[in-house]
């Protein structure tokens, strides 16, 4: 079959993207190949076509659970059997699975890098007739690379047992030493490299300096009405903007690690569906979404680094059209960064000393605790131990990273509930308390024998058929736990720990420290990138990112917060200055900065700094109620 008719019969698409149609036929070659194409490009199309026109298994090394469940749902939808190895998995059903990757027909096998550890993974692989070996988010495996990962060294392992097998690199972000990196790493022969440019024309980048970050954001999403999402730090933030934009008449969700997975769900598709305008995220969101006609990416917050800046404004304009991406900055901004991504860099003692507690936490013995999983309250455990929290959640990053542990970040309540008192005892109670009646008549409808032992209970499934809120379900519970009338067990838990090496203490760290610091060495770099970016106002913002990603351009973008602030100055220049413009609209009526602002085709900068020069020189004042006044 030809990769077009592969194509339209599976994506009903007709025809490929840049690159995509290249990439493929080296692949169908045999030849090992290297694709570097930017957020949005299509990267899974460039290994799925040729995997399904080549006889056998293709097997794909992704380090991202989210998106390698998202793919193969997508591939199931299909119809093209797929399976993903996430962690979770017991050891029979690992055994089962990979006996249908051998003989069930499969056509891609999804896994971390960390899986390849196994040996019974390797010796299963080993019987499988594999058609390609596709590497996600290659990156991973440079040394220089955003989110190096030591275990995808492992991935050498599938050269070894399939030799004769071609292999694919894929990322959206490398430079010229991690792509060099990448090939030698994966052992490449006389490989065919491609890559895409960087460049996103149809994109404006913009860096707006405020000291009212709240009214820029309405005032950006008022004027660039559409599909938008606003970026921000942490998980209350995506709350409290949700909330202050609803009470101003916008349509809008939030989405962060924190909430259920039914609501992920639910908000992703009344947000993919056009239902509700705004997604308020944290970086979580994201990854794997495909929705073309986002017009707006705003960051209320400073990006971590610029790779990652660009992958979340690369979800803006994927149809074409015109976008627009800010960044709104304050002066503070850039200390709160360094707070948060470069003072909270945990040492390497500090790393043995969080290891060692969370051993302790789950009880795990000196040398046992491989592939044991646990439910983690995170902040029970700094609580416990009295740690720091922001420094502790690097520590479980960094060990995930280096494959010491998999850290899984949801939201779940783990709930057991027996009724401890007869029956008869239970309805006279119910007659002194009417407002348990639902939830105890749910509870005993969908749980046969919640009298007789601990009964697991689906908290959602109870919340959903009693139709009271989560905090309702909760606070009555505990009530009949205070009255005697349940044995209640449950744990508010918000990730899940899987341990991946036995515990062997210092043992276990002393092998990942240089790596660790070499990791802390790079972040520093990052943050050094991202002030440098933002505070750049004479140079073209498009320019500057395709710089920093190794491309030279001689044109400017023409529609970045530089060029239209340079384009703004010299028209102001042809006709009238900006003092006389404030001047002349200042001869109507007393107007506030905001006002101004509106009326005015300038920066907020250029105004502020302008007013001042007016009132310094006594042509305009401030009155009593913070408006601008012409003397």
């Amino acid at each position: 079959m030809h990769p077009i008719e592969v194509l339209e019969r599976y994506w009903n698409y007709t025809s490929f993207r840049p690159l995509q149609e290249d990439i493929i036929t080296a692949v169908l070659d045999n030849e090992d190949t290297f694709a570097l194409l930017p957020t949005g490009g299509g990267k899974s199309i460039c290994f799925q076509v040729p995997a399904l026109i080549k006889e056998g298994i293709c097997i794909v090394v992704s380090p991202l659970i989210a998106l390698m469940k998202d793919q193969v749902t997508s591939l199931k939808r299909k119809g093209i059997k797929a399976i993903a190895l996430t962690s979770g998995i017991s050891y029979s059903e690992l055994d089962t699975l990979l006996d249908n990757c051998i003989y069930g027909n499969y056509k891609f096998l999804y896994l971390s890098p960390e899986r390849l550890q196994q040996p019974l993974v390797q010796e299963r692989i080993a019987q499988m007739k594999v058609n390609l070996i596709a590497v996600d988010e290659a990156h991973c495996i440079s040394q220089w690379g955003n989110d190096f990962r030591p275990a995808y060294n492992n991935i050498k392992l599938l050269r070894d047992i399939h030799p004769h097998v071609n292999c694919i690199a894929l990322t959206a972000t490398a430079k010229h030493n991690i792509v060099d990196d990448i090939i030698d790493n994966l052992d490449f022969v006389a490989p065919k490299i491609f890559k895409a440019s960087f460049s996103r024309p149809n994109i404006g980048y913009h860096v707006i300096h405020t000291d009212d970050k709240l009214y820029k954001l309405e005032h950006l999403l008022t004027k660039h009405s559409g599909s938008s999402i606003i970026y921000v730090r942490n998980r209350r933030a995506t709350k409290d903007i949700h909330n202050y934009l609803g009470a101003r008449g916008f349509s809008t969700t939030f989405y962060h690690g924190g909430i259920t997975n039914k609501e992920k769900q639910d908000r992703l598709q009344q947000w993919t569906d056009g239902k509700t305008e705004i997604m308020i995220a944290t970086t979580a969101f994201g990854m794997g979404i495909d929705k073309a006609n986002v017009k707006t990416v705003i960051h209320f917050n400073l990006p971590e680094s610029l790779e990652s800046y660009y992958q979340e404004a690369g979800r803006a304009g994927r149809d074409g059209n015109d976008a627009y991406a800010f960044i709104l900055k304050q002066h503070i901004d850039e200390d709160h960064l360094k707070s948060q991504f470069l003072s909270t860099l945990p040492s390497i003692e500090y790393i043995k000393l969080v290891y060692n507690k969370l051993c302790n936490y789950f009880q795990v013995s000196y040398g046992e605790g491989e592939n044991s999983q646990h439910q983690l309250d995170f902040k029970s455990f700094c609580t416990t131990y009295k740690l720091n929290a922001s420094m502790t959640y690097n520590v479980l990053l960094a060990l995930d990273r280096n494959g010491i542990i998999a850290l899984t970040q949801h939201f779940n309540f783990r709930t057991k509930i027996q009724f401890v008192i007869s029956n008869d005892q239970l309805f006279k109670y119910l007659e002194k308390h009417l407002d348990l009646n639902t939830l105890v008549k749910v509870l005993l409808r969908t749980y046969g024998g919640i009298f007789d032992y601990d009964t697991k209970v689906n908290l959602n499934l109870v919340i959903s058929k009693s139709n009271l809120s989560e905090t309702k379900v909760i606070e009555q519970l505990k009530l009949l736990e205070k009255d005697n009338i349940i044995k209640l067990q449950i744990a508010n838990t918000d990730s899940e720990i899987t341990f991946l090496q036995p515990r062997e203490d210092e043992i276990t760290i002393n092998p990942i420290a240089k790596t660790i610091e070499h990791q802390h060495q790079l972040k520093h770099q990052q943050i050094e990138a991202v002030i440098a970016y933002i505070n750049n106002d004479t140079e073209c913002k498009s320019k500057q990112l395709l710089a920093y990603f190794g491309e030279t351009v001689s044109e400017d973008c023409g529609k970045c917060s530089v060029c239209l602030a340079s384009q703004s100055l010299a028209n102001a220049t042809e006709t009238k200055t900006l003092s006389e413009q404030i001047l002349k609209a200042l001869e109507q009526e007393d107007l506030t900065s905001r006002q101004l602002l509106n009326q005015l085709k300038c920066t907020e900068t250029l105004l502020l700094k302008s007013l001042s020069e007016l009132v310094e020189i006594n042509k305009i004042e401030i009155t009593a109620t913070n408006t601008y006044k012409k003397l």
